[in-house]
């Protein structure tokens, strides 16, 4: 199986203890606080986090920031329950009604290296100070023999102060009124000597009324195929075992399967679910498989939650009595056939032995004995407003851009051409467009420097076709220079939707909709196709009007396209989704270059406890750097099929950037691959609610290409030359240790350059970004 590092449940609390307790153990007096030490001599902090702290005479004052926690750790590992202590009790005085998180960091052994977080929900405060007494069995699945920590965050009022006195181990008393927040899953997988200590918001399992639980709806190819996991945001994977796994065919929320031969596998992993609590009969799903087709089903479970460990039952689709005609059929999975399984702990669905490509649809587990369908709601996405208001005509004669006559230059005598990979027919005066990837662009240029356009403002740019309009056109705008020599080349362009103005054989857009410098025009851009289906272009031309009755959409909203920053003097470093393993030095780097910069998270990762990135995020936040937006699975925005299926990347996103970074909405967006379009520019401005930045870069450290090689310096040259060209707009990854392993020194280049190193929203003059 795909090689994930997966946390099951932690070891339930000891069943007796082997000493009475006879008087509380003190965590923390808070009289040693102003040298980070609590009063079993290991290490306390609020890391900062906190606008106010300060101890004195017992008490621990603080008003928190948004984010804000403090922490006690132990560097010897407490075997609390052994030792007959029964929980954490603590003083507390908060604002009236108010609230916050209490974590355990428990080990399944003290001689264990990671730490599983557990939560309970403190509310209803009284406006005094009083007592709280948490059991060890209020942290559901926690194991009060191996403790290693507790964190307080969450709080309900950040402009309040609070405090905390006489922290300790106690021997009796009952459980806070407040119900706990349990969590069925470990909350990190890190190792006690680089642990994060910030708390990662916990979730339950739903007890109670059964309900039809999702395991996946194949609406993301990315998050099938590049981050690996399922809907519940669980691990599956073919492994590599098959020839393709394909989202969205042959239709919405399916998946085609391919296998190589008999010996492929596709796996999606549960958790380690409770299927008897809610009572599911069993797993549903359509299927559509050629006549004569086969393959097996086998359900794992596990005793003690661990995939590697586990107690497997299959059965063939001829044992299920499931036969395929090659149309789409409901078929069940019902757990009454898999006798010896365990269906209180399932871990892993587990397909093989396939003997031909089949397609499935959802993939659900379904409530009582009695099979039923998953049915994925949908909503249509509206599409931008369109006016029939009559199109003024421009002043300007026509300008004839292309004709296709050659294949080596325009009409106007500069070259056209394409991205490699693009295949380009010319033909008869005409241009024969088709590209599988939408990052690739057709490019024809105004002239060899900077195009004077503004005479054009009232004109409309024409393209006569025949076949697809499923792309994007663009019109580009020069540096400020008008030197291609120098970065960033072109400076911006803005995008139109060439469906939207499409209508026999022809588009018509406004100059007017195209808002870039229309003084430093460079050239006009065929991009972001979003189907394989081929174009056929006649003409590229400016006009002054349009035929009668032509009708003409209002622009869409498309946000600005940031190549580099806008600040005089200025150069930001904006980084990429990373590897936790790797995130307390890049931390630990730019706090002693003493930089603040931009980090782009993607959205599905932190929902995901096993990875620890909500906690790498937070740490993140409360250090004073920016966190941005970075879609929810990774795709190619540009590339998705749809108006819903774009919309269902950017909202996922931004719903679980606020729910996990402390409510953190943000118009700033970084495309993943740097693909761009007017449909995700256009969706992302209607799912941010206001005008957003999207992020690109001048300067490409190029770790995707050195960071594995065996030349990672090449980093380094790829840098500089960025530098030397005038980039200050920085795109990299922590994902590679020789990538972290030269920050210093890029920061350093940077520094050299004279510039003022700061966060994306600064170096854009964002009014709304903290102060230098």
């Amino acid at each position: 199986m795909h090689a994930f590092t997966l946390i099951g449940l932690a070891a339930g609390l000891a069943s007796g203890v082997s000493a009475a307790c006879s008087a509380a153990l003190k965590i923390d007096d808070f009289s040693k606080w102003s040298s980070n030490t609590n009063s079993l001599g290991s290490y306390t902090s609020d890391d900062g986090s906190m606008s106010k702290i300060s101890a004195s005479g017992g008490v621990l004052s603080f008003t928190p920031k948004s984010g804000a926690y403090f922490y006690e750790s132990f560097d010897t590992c407490q075997a609390a329950s052994s030792n007959g202590y029964s929980g954490i009790s603590f003083s507390v005085k908060g604002p009236s009604g108010g609230s916050f998180t209490l974590e355990i960091q428990t080990k399944t052994a003290c001689s264990a290296t990671a730490y599983s977080s557990y939560y309970y929900g403190v509310s209803g405060l009284t406006g005094s100070t009083q007592t709280i007494t948490v059991p060890f069995s209020s942290f559901s699945g926690a194991n009060g023999n191996a403790v290693t920590g507790f964190v307080w965050s969450g709080f309900s009022s950040n402009a309040a102060g609070w405090q905390v006195s006489n922290v300790q181990f106690g021997c009796g008393g009952s459980a806070a009124t407040t119900k706990a927040a349990s969590s069925t899953k470990a909350a990190s997988t890190l190792s006690t000597a680089t642990r994060s200590t910030l708390v990662t918001s916990a979730t339950s399992q739903a007890t109670g009324t059964c309900a039809p639980l999702l395991i996946d709806d194949w609406v993301s190819q990315s998050r099938l195929t590049f981050l690996f996991y399922n809907a519940m945001l669980e691990p599956t994977s073919d492994d590599a075992s098959m020839t393709s796994l394909v989202v969205g065919t042959p239709a919405k929320n399916r998946v085609t399967i391919t296998p190589k031969d008999t010996s492929s596998y596709f796996y999606s992993q549960v958790g380690c679910l409770d299927a008897k609590t809610p009572s599911y009969g069993g797993i549903s799903l359509r299927i559509k498989a050629p006549a004569g087709s086969t393959f097996a089903i086998q359900l794992e479970s596990s005793s003690t939650c661990d995939v590697g460990k586990t107690t497997q039952v299959s059965k063939t689709t001829t044992e299920l009595g499931w036969t395929f005609d090659g149309t789409e059929k409901l078929y069940t999975v019902p757990f009454s056939k898999y006798t010896g399984l365990d269906t209180s702990k399932l871990v892993t669905i587990f397909m093989t032995g396939f003997t031909k490509a089949v397609s499935f649809g959802p993939m659900a587990f379904y409530c009582g004995t009695t099979g039923s369908e998953y049915i994925v709601s949908t909503t249509s996405a509206p599409a931008g407003p369109s006016s029939t208001v009559a199109a003024p005509s421009g002043t300007a004669s026509a300008l004839v851009v292309d004709k296709f006559a050659s294949a080596d230059s325009n009409a106007l005598g500069f070259w056209h051409g394409g991205d490699d990979g693009l295949t380009m027919t010319y033909a008869s005066n005409k241009l024969t467009l088709k590209s599988t990837d939408a990052d690739y662009s057709y490019y024809t240029q105004l002239g060899s420097g900077c195009t004077d356009l503004t005479k054009y403002k009232g004109s409309y740019l024409h393209i006569a076709y025949s076949g697809t309009v499923a792309f994007t056109v663009a019109l580009q705008q020069h540096n400020s220079q008008c030197n291609e020599n120098i970065a960033p080349y072109p400076e911006t362009w803005d995008s139109a939707e060439a469906s939207r103005y499409a209508k026999n054989g022809h588009i018509y857009i406004p100059i007017s909709h195209f808002n870039i410098n229309l003084v430093r025009a460079v050239g006009i851009a065929i991009k972001g196709f979003y189907k394989t289906d081929p174009v056929t272009l006649s003409v590229v031309e400016i006009v002054p009007s349009v035929p009668s009755g032509t009708i003409i959409p209002n622009k869409d909203e498309t946000g600005t396209l940031a190549f580099a920053c806008t600040r005089p003097n200025s150069f930001a470093f904006a980084i990429d989704d990373g590897s936790p393993e790797y995130a307390q030095e890049v931390l630990k780097i730019i706090r002693e270059e003493d930089i603040k910069v931009t980090f782009f998270t993607v959205g599905a990762p932190l929902l995901d406890e096993s990875t620890n990135l909500t906690n790498v995020y937070r740490e993140m936040q409360a250090a004073g750097h920016q966190i941005a937006l970075h879609s929810y699975t990774h795709p190619k925005m540009e590339g998705l099929p749809d108006y819903e299926s774009i919309d269902w990347e950017y909202n996922e996103d931004i719903k679980t950037v606020e729910k996990q970074l402390n409510g953190l909405h943000t118009p700033y967006f970084r495309p993943p691959f740097g693909t761009e379009g007017a449909r995700m520019r256009s969706r992302l401005s209607n799912s941010v609610g206001t005008t957003p930045t999207i992020t690109m870069w001048s300067v490409d450290v190029e770790d995707w290409l050195w960071a594995e090689s065996d030349t990672p310096e090449q980093q380094l040259t790829a840098f500089q030359r960025d530098v030397d060209k005038g980039g200050n707009l920085v795109v990299m990854h922590y994902l590679y240790p020789s990538t972290v392993g030269y920050l210093k020194q890029f920061i350093q280049i940077a520094k050299a350059s004279g510039k003022q190193l700061m966060r994306v929203d600064q170096c854009m003059q964002d009014p709304n970004a903290p102060a230098l």
